[in-house]
């Protein structure tokens, strides 16, 4: 992100880079549309971002402090049950991709056109994405309440039907996101073939 304060249309320039990137792709985009889209001139673009790399980096910072925000946040009140954190994260993502899809697509999509002095910071926040589902996944076999054989297929399904939301899912559309979360933490735990411990009480005489 810019150092210097920003303007009063700062905004318009995340929002208009975020949306071209969103409808057209990085590569289509040029720093001019970008400045068009946000009614600024190109000058004042180009005081704060030297062109449209740093854009797209300062985009993809928003976006995964964003999201990774909402993970941590729903983790926080989800106690130490593996079952219970890997429906929080679920939900959370499911929230997240549902009802920031533009946001969602670009951090999905846009890694590619990361420049290699900035590539690498964004891999590690794949990898942090990764772990923590990784980790909950691990968890519950150690615990023996997730029985799948395979954590690692799992744990890239559950990842992968959660992301895709971004591209398909519409609010006007027939789903609401509440029901949503439901259905998604449903198919999650089955994925990991979840089977709650119950306790077996004495018979009695």
């Amino acid at each position: 992100m810019p150092s210097r304060p920003a303007p009063a249309g700062h905004t318009a320039i995340i929002e208009a880079a975020r949306a071209q990137f969103s409808e057209q792709g990085y590569g289509a985009t040029s720093i001019r549309d970008i400045a068009q889209r946000a009614g600024v001139s190109l000058s004042a673009l180009y005081y704060y971002y030297k062109g449209k790399q740093e854009l797209l980096v300062a985009i993809l910072d928003d976006g995964l402090d964003a999201y990774f925000g909402a993970c941590e946040e729903a983790l926080a009140d989800a106690g130490e049950d593996p079952a219970e954190r890997l429906e929080a994260l679920v939900a959370a993502t499911v929230r997240f991709r549902a009802g920031h899809p533009v946001k969602s697509s670009i951090v999905l999509t846009e890694g590619r056109s990361l420049e290699p002095e900035h590539l690498a910071r964004y891999r590690e926040n794949e990898e942090r994405a990764t772990r923590q589902f990784r980790e909950v996944i691990e968890r519950g076999v150690a615990d023996g309440v997730f029985l799948t054989p395979y954590p690692d297929d799992a744990r890239r399904a559950v990842i992968a039907m959660c992301n895709a939301i971004a591209q398909w899912y519409r609010p006007e559309g027939p789903v609401g996101i509440e029901e949503l979360v439901e259905r998604y933490v449903s198919l999650a735990l089955t994925v990991v073939e979840y089977r709650p411990r119950t306790v077996r009480r004495p018979a009695r005489g």
